[in-house]
């Protein structure tokens, strides 16, 4: 993750354990010492990787109804018999397992829907190519319920997430005018390079640059920061990242408080006021140090300080002068982007 590559070792130490060191290992499920099937068929299973904000899984699975349903019945083997392969369970309510691994199939994204946070937030979920997913997601739920209440719930789902898509993108329009009109605090130029060695807006990602203003060149693309940068910034990825995020995992695990009030549709709502809040001050600063003819010069400690010469960005360009990490790393297959044929998943 860009957040990852950006920072010293020590600041991601929890996102290392997950991605590199149990990520795709047998014995992160079924655990080393025991490696027993029966074990790897609970839920908790998958707490230890898949909580927190950006990944909000765990949470949105055990406060919902069927998290309840586990907590309250799983001491119980009449109501979950853990001796039972998933292609034979019969629980009471799912697990993570039962969902997701139907069937005993390994292949976790298989049974998932449309991923619409963080980079897919504007993805049409009804797009003919996402048919295959989203009717393989409601046969699952079609073993316990009508599938017309599986339908029902996808379709609530949908507008949950478009709904939070046009709060994001409000939310990105206003940042992105204060870039583009040069009064962003600040702006891109005024940073420490980011973790390509780049001075692009973080926020402008993909290689779609037109407009000089975000500070990369045409085919240039910025890299999502989450700590260099504007106070702006960091509220649009909060939005997108966290507060979509709850509101994604809450309405597909039927867990509709995370969705709203537990800082989903809730929390977007506080951070657009907070952006617009935020962006109408800095312009009407602005306006006042013209009036009154100050030029603003940004402090230094943007650019260098005892912690931002820890990172990527920073080495790069004192270490390797006019590169980038893409010129130093020519077959960067730790930043591929291909992903398996749409068959296998």
């Amino acid at each position: 993750c860009a957040w990852s590559i950006e920072r010293p070792p020590g600041d991601t130490a929890g996102c290392t354990f997950c991605h590199t060191s149990s990520e795709e290992r047998c014995s992160t499920c079924h655990q080393r010492h025991q490696f027993d099937p029966k074990v790897a068929r609970h839920a908790e299973q998958c707490k230890t990787c898949h909580w927190g904000k950006d990944h909000r899984d765990w949470e949105a699975y055990d406060i919902g109804l069927h998290g309840v349903v586990y907590q309250v019945n799983k001491w119980d083997p009449k109501q979950f018999d853990w001796t039972k392969k998933l292609a034979d369970a019969d629980y009471v309510g799912p697990t993570c397992q039962y969902c997701h691994m139907r069937g005993g199939h390994h292949n976790v994204q298989r049974f998932g829907t449309v991923y619409t946070s963080m980079g897919m937030s504007m993805a049409d979920r009804g797009a003919p190519i996402w048919k295959e997913r989203r009717d393989r997601w409601a046969s699952v739920c079609d073993d316990c319920h009508s599938p017309r209440f599986a339908r029902e719930n996808l379709q609530a789902l949908d507008e949950a997430v478009k709904d939070a898509g046009l709060k994001y993108r409000e939310t990105f329009q206003v940042a992105a005018d204060l870039v583009k009109d040069g009064v962003a605090d600040p702006m891109p130029k005024d940073l420490a390079p980011d973790w390509s060695g780049q001075h692009v807006w973080s926020l402008k990602i993909g290689a779609y640059h037109d407009d000089p203003a975000f500070g990369g060149k045409a085919g240039e693309s910025g890299e999502f920061r989450m700590s260099n940068c504007t106070d702006i910034e960091r509220l649009c990825f909060e939005s997108v990242g966290y507060f979509q995020t709850y509101i994604y995992k809450g309405m597909a695990h039927g867990s509709w408080n995370d969705a709203t009030y537990s800082d989903g549709s809730f929390g977007m709502d506080r951070w657009l006021v907070n952006v617009k809040q935020d962006a109408s001050q800095a312009r009407r600063l602005i306006a006042l140090e013209k009036k009154v003819g100050m030029t603003w010069v940004p402090e230094n400690f943007r650019k260098t300080g005892e912690w931002l010469d820890q990172l990527t960005g920073a080495y790069i360009v004192k270490n390797h002068p006019g590169k980038t990490i893409f010129d130093l790393c020519p077959d960067p297959g730790w930043l591929d982007t291909h992903h398996a044929p749409a068959e296998e998943v």
